[in-house]
């Protein structure tokens, strides 16, 4: 099954669709930095992983939502 393609959003506003992470690298023009995960601290349970740090871009991942009405 292939990966839904998701919205990533970086701190700047810039928005970019992409499957993998490799895809985003591409689209951003940094395919020679560094990956890095960011996560959330939640108020309760562990900490969440909510994107990637890609050169000097902090994205954050979204899932387009589809529920029945």
């Amino acid at each position: 099954m292939k990966q839904p393609t998701r919205l990533w959003i970086d701190q700047y506003g810039s928005r970019y669709w992409a499957r993998t992470v490799k895809e985003l690298r591409a689209q951003i023009g940094m395919g020679g930095c560094r990956v890095s995960k960011m996560y959330c601290d939640m108020k309760v349970g562990p900490p969440k992983h909510t994107g990637y740090v890609i050169g000097n871009h902090w994205l954050t991942g979204y899932y387009p939502m589809r529920n029945p009405a």
